[in-house]
């Protein structure tokens, strides 16, 4: 779901609430010192991670951020 007139600054605690089980892109990423994610500009929201990706790159913004609000099953690989 693309919320492009709605984009607004969430933390990550309103991302989970808000969006459970979806990917979210996020730009303008806040962080702690430890580069931890705090909040960000949710630019668009989906279950489908590649839908995500895509609007991602069409964008090409300058810093972002992507979150996985659902339980990532045992045994699945996951590169950072």
């Amino acid at each position: 779901m693309y919320i492009g007139h709605m984009e607004q600054r969430m933390t990550v605690e309103e991302m989970w609430a808000r969006f459970p089980d979806e990917w979210i892109f996020i730009e303008d990423p806040r962080t702690d010192k430890s580069l931890e994610l705090l909040s960000g500009k949710v630019v668009h929201h989906s279950k489908d991670r590649d839908e995500v990706y895509r609007k991602a790159v069409a964008r090409r913004p300058k810093r972002s951020a992507f979150l996985y609000t659902g339980d990532i099953p045992g045994g699945t690989a996951v590169v950072l």
